[in-house]
């Protein structure tokens, strides 16, 4: 199969927008609606999971193909550099659940001091795992966007057009410079005709 510009862009686009849905899904302590709960995080968890392997299925598949265009590469290299931030975003979400069954195990406790401590740095670090998967999902959709912008044909055509102009601006010579007259009523003439 060879990928053209258009659909590696496509391919890329589509990508970075699952990564921002996923960043849409993420729990979000206080609010009702959105509040963290151990089925929702594992949920997104084993989403995320099945992203990084279509990542990784993406990588593999335009590496393995023998007739590479030569945009190939930075696609490639697109996908490849979205893995990163996607698997930090996991091991965040992974950090939340872990806090999650902290909290469950410590319920019936809830009223002892030690135990109220402990709960309260739970929160802390679900908290701060929450924000860690929250940019690292926006770090994920931002650099697969930037690739799809990279390779996107329109893209290629403005960078060959201004390769071109460039060229023709540098090979031309400059255009003559009118001759300024001294004198103040000759200015004034040209400049009411």
């Amino acid at each position: 199969m060879t990928n053209t510009r258009v659909t590696d862009a496509l391919a890329l686009r589509t990508m970075a927008s699952a990564f921002d849905a996923q960043r849409g899904k993420l729990p979000v302590e206080g609010d009702p609606h959105r509040s963290p709960d151990g089925v929702s995080v594992a949920r997104q968890i084993s989403e995320l999971g099945k992203l990084i392997t279509d990542l990784g299925n993406d990588v593999f598949f335009r590496a393995a193909e023998s007739n590479r265009e030569a945009h190939t590469s930075r696609v490639i290299d697109g996908f490849a550099g979205a893995v990163l931030p996607a698997g930090e975003a996991a091991s965040a979400l992974g950090s939340v659940a872990h806090q999650l069954s902290l909290l469950d195990l410590t319920e019936h406790l809830r009223d002892q001091p030690d135990a109220r401590d402990a709960r309260e740095a739970a929160m802390q670090v679900m908290g701060e795992s929450l924000e860690t998967a929250d940019r690292a999902l926006h770090d994920a959709a931002t650099s697969l966007h930037i690739a799809a912008q990279g390779v996107s044909p329109s893209s290629a055509r403005l960078q060959a057009a201004r390769r071109r102009s460039t060229i023709a601006a540098s090979a031309s010579p400059p255009a003559p410079t009118p001759a300024v007259s001294a004198d103040p009523a000759a200015r004034t003439a040209r400049s009411r005709r």
